[in-house]
């Protein structure tokens, strides 16, 4: 599975992601932040799941119908605690975020917000 780090997200997540095996990238490594709009667009044209702590992603999906190939928000977590939830979410919900779906994770709560063609 492919990854986009938001720059949000501790950098030290990917190597914790690429140490099991995900393909991940991490925009807090590029010369200058596109945006949000553009970084989903990345994502999407990637084949990539964002990871983010930034709820704006949901907004853009969600209201503004702007495509994505499925969306982690982490929330509450310090930045060693990210990469945990983070590999407990990619492992059990893997289909539901093939099929687009939006993903708010904690550390003791995951809330699933399924892919709405309509």
């Amino acid at each position: 599975m492919k990854i986009l780090l938001d720059t949000c997200v501790w950098g030290g997540v990917r190597s914790e992601l690429e140490a099991a095996g995900y393909d991940v990238i991490w925009s807090g490594e590029w010369e200058r932040d596109p945006g949000d709009e553009e970084i989903l667009s990345i994502a999407y044209r990637d084949g990539r799941v964002l990871i983010t702590l930034d709820k704006d992603f949901g907004e853009l999906a969600i209201v503004r119908r702007i495509p994505h190939r499925g969306i982690i928000r982490l929330v509450n977590l310090s930045g060693r605690q990210q990469a945990a939830v983070c590999l407990r979410v990619l492992e059990i919900y893997r289909g539901e975020l093939v099929l687009g779906a939006i993903i708010t994770a904690g550390l003791n709560r995951v809330r699933i917000r399924p892919f709405d063609e309509g």
